[in-house]
């Protein structure tokens, strides 16, 4: 075996997979940092000695974060917009890729480019107009304004249309041979094919709303309606009559690991299907 068959076949992967660890090593210091001061009492993590590993451990930070504040109702909250936002999101926009993938009518190159460059636009342009429309119907502070804003995305309608127009057209002719309107054809043959397509748009739009700081800020008043990241800006601020020296940091990491679990947890769970959607949801023309 030559030596260029020998650095092809091991040294190119090795520096690779090398190349690679450091990468995820670097991208998960962050997450480990977190949790690891999460679990120290506050004495040891106000030291300038660097402790990845605690030396001791403790849970007070997690039962002072629940016992204070209404954790397990921001999550609440958080979940019901969530998911309300992903099925709505899901539907619509598999309903509205599919119309420009497979239907023909009058504008539709048109009409969608104008959706694509929506992308563009920053979400703090629409911020004051959508407050003023929430406002005059009265619904601000409710779960209704923190989902409709949501309810379908320019990405998800990207990534269906692209999905569906790699499904061969003779499986939708066959339905129409036999009968098969437009809208059982959308539901019957595409959308069990297109459950990888479906699976990344759920996944986006999900962490992408979990996420959601600005938009809830600013529709929000109570707790009873306040999602998790926005009731965590109380852990992660200081609060009135809080000096600089007394601010909790093993609580605020206690906070952070609680509101990063739940979308770590269904990533985790569905990565293989988004990965799957991502690969499979090209660029055709």
């Amino acid at each position: 075996m030559s030596f260029s068959d020998i650095r092809q076949r091991y040294l190119q992967p090795l520096i690779w997979y090398f190349l690679l660890a450091v990468l995820v090593i670097l991208m998960m210091a962050p997450i480990g940092w977190m949790i690891s001061t999460s679990l120290k009492p506050e004495t040891e993590i106000v030291t300038t000695e660097i402790n990845w590993i605690p030396q001791t451990f403790t849970l007070e930070n997690f039962e002072l974060a629940l016992d204070r504040y209404p954790i397990g109702r921001w999550m609440l909250n958080s979940v019901i917009v969530s998911v309300a936002a992903t099925v709505i999101t899901v539907f619509l926009d598999a309903l509205a890729g599919y119309a420009f993938a497979r239907m023909t009518f009058a504008g539709r190159n048109i009409l969608f480019f104008i959706i694509v460059s929506m992308l563009f636009i920053p979400i703090q342009i629409t911020v004051i107009p959508l407050f003023l429309v929430f406002s005059q119907l009265d619904l601000t502070d409710t779960y209704w304004a923190l989902i409709l804003p949501v309810g379908a995305n320019v990405t998800g309608v990207f990534l269906m249309r692209q999905f569906f127009l790699g499904i061969p057209g003779e499986l939708e002719d066959a339905a129409r041979v036999d009968g098969a309107t437009a809208l059982r054809i959308w539901w019957s043959v595409v959308i069990p094919l297109a459950r990888p397509a479906l699976t990344a748009v759920a996944i986006i739009t999900f962490l992408t709303t979990w996420n959601s700081f600005f938009w809830p800020l600013v529709a929000t008043r109570t707790d009873e309606v306040r999602t998790l990241p926005v009731g965590m800006a109380q852990f992660l601020s200081l609060r009135p009559g809080m000096a600089q020296n007394t601010q909790a940091l093993g609580l605020s990491m206690a906070g952070a690991v609680l509101a990063a679990l739940p979308p770590i947890i269904v990533f985790i769970f569905l990565q293989r299907n988004f990965i799957e959607g991502i690969s499979q949801t090209g660029l055709k023309g």
